[in-house]
């Protein structure tokens, strides 16, 4: 069925603008205001799941272990919410930078739908089958683990629907260019969590189910105060207004899917590959393992603007595409990519400085902390060359509706140099945990070269984002 619209569409904002130029010029200063909150997000992502671990801690062991495989599960599982926020980023950014004003609006309301409906099928799968999932994925664990790991799956099951629709809301805040309020909203939401963990672990007791309890709470409050702003916004092109009357809009979901689907499954497989080669440090011993854990946290520091940069693309090329100029979407591409490597390079720097800083305040053992510095290393030297090509570069290309060639790539590189790298590096090279880590960084050298060669050749203008009207 296709959505119907108001035969007259608001006065301010007709239904279709003159098209030939992006609806936003993305010059310096509208770069800045769209990516300074996106870096305080990723921020703020990383910094609260490291307050969450400590405070969980507190509990006990059994505590930190529940609440730690979960989070490996639902990381595979709610992918799919992040996925679909993805290609619903991309299709809605085509409509505006197109000027199809009631478009924007009807693919938008038809990404919180599909959202919605799938993040509820997810959520009664993982309640009816969340124990049988653990033992399949964990075999036998300690009962104090799994009745940890049985509580927090569950809350966290029931908190899916809630975080599918932040995160699509977020996506088209961000496609119009208004990141600003989504960073409001997770400050808030995240000092609601940190509040409520505190409360309910210390204050009444509860444990992991406190930890829990507050993350659903975050989300849902996340989640309403996001969709009820859309939903009362009149004007814009991202305007939930008559999301309540159901309508579906078969092309336009299609476009959302020709995207969202094979960056789900892209990522997925990721997940699934660093699972498998996270193993490989189990065999090395318990030195190796908490090595491999802190030199990643430290990683994840160092990606942060990068992160940004990467998730401001999307709206960026996608406006420019939308709008048929293709020579912005060029230039800003490069612009930000620039961006992208040098902000690598700073922060591998600053690791490199400060490494030794950083690994002390994990207490580990001398064995650890030398395995940790060695890895460390190895991203520091490769990550500024590799990592942009490999991360940030394929936004652009899911952008011009590329996601397919962009899975294919990952798929096989993850498979063929990651994952069988590792083994081949980590046991018959003999080069231990560090092999690992030699692996990933090649796996991110293929990935750039195949997508630096896509964009330049320019087989990415060949295709069609948006549903054929």
């Amino acid at each position: 069925m296709t959505l119907e619209v108001p035969a007259k569409p608001p006065a301010e904002i007709p239904a279709k603008l003159p098209a030939g130029k992006p609806a936003i010029i993305w010059d310096n200063s509208a770069l800045w205001r769209l990516i300074w909150p996106l870096v305080v997000e990723q921020i703020l992502s990383i910094t609260i799941g490291l307050a969450d671990t400590v405070m969980v801690s507190g509990v006990g062991e059994h505590a930190v272990s529940g609440v730690s495989i979960v989070d490996t599960i639902n990381q595979m599982l709610i992918i799919a919410f992040a996925a679909l926020a993805t290609g619903g980023a991309v299709v809605v950014s085509h409509y505006i930078g197109a000027r199809m004003v009631q478009k924007s609006r009807t693919a938008s309301r038809q990404l919180m739908y599909i959202s919605f409906a799938i993040s509820v099928l997810i959520m009664i799968f993982t309640l009816a089958l969340r124990r049988p999932m653990l033992f399949l994925i964990y075999g036998k664990i300690d009962a104090n683990v799994m009745a940890s790991a049985e509580i927090y799956f569950f809350l966290s099951a029931l908190s899916y629907p809630f975080l599918a629709i932040y995160n699509s809301a977020a996506s088209l805040f961000r496609s119009a260019g208004n990141s600003r309020i989504t960073m409001l909203i997770a400050v808030v939401v995240n000092v609601l969590n940190l509040g409520g963990n505190a409360l309910l672990i210390y204050g009444f007791g509860m444990g992991v189910a406190g930890a829990g309890i507050a993350t659903l709470v975050s989300r849902a409050v996340a989640a309403i105060v996001l969709t009820l702003l859309l939903v009362h916004d009149r004007v814009s092109g991202i305007s939930l207004d008559g999301l309540f009357k159901v309508k579906l809009d078969g092309p336009v979901i299609r476009s959302i899917l020709k995207v969202g689907i094979p960056s789900g499954v892209e990522s997925s497989m990721f997940q699934l590959g660093k699972i498998l080669t996270s193993r490989i440090f189990a065999s090395f011993g318990t030195a190796a393992m908490a090595a491999n854990a802190v030199a990643a946290s430290i990683n994840s520091l160092s990606f942060m603007p990068a992160n940004a940069f990467g998730i401001a693309m999307l709206t960026i090329v996608g406006q420019c595409l939308g709008a048929g100029d293709i020579a912005s979407a060029k230039r800003n591409t490069r612009k930000l990519m620039i961006f992208t490597h040098s902000s690598v390079a700073v922060f591998s720097i600053l690791t490199v400085i400060l490494m030794d800083t950083g690994i002390g305040l994990f207490n580990l053992s001398p064995e650890a902390h030398v395995i940790a510095r060695q890895l460390l290393l190895i991203h520091c030297v490769m990550s500024p060359v590799s990592w942009p090509g490999s991360f940030s570069l394929p936004n652009a290309l899911r952008s011009a509706g590329d996601a397919r060639y962009c899975m294919f790539v990952a798929a096989v590189s993850m498979w063929t140099v990651r994952v069988t790298g590792s083994y081949f590096c980590a046991y018959t090279l003999g080069l231990g945990a560090a092999g690992v880590w030699y692996a990933m960084v090649a796996d991110w050298c293929v990935r750039a070269v195949f997508y630096i060669r896509r964009w330049t050749k320019g087989r990415w203008q060949n295709n069609q984002v948006l549903a054929e009207t």
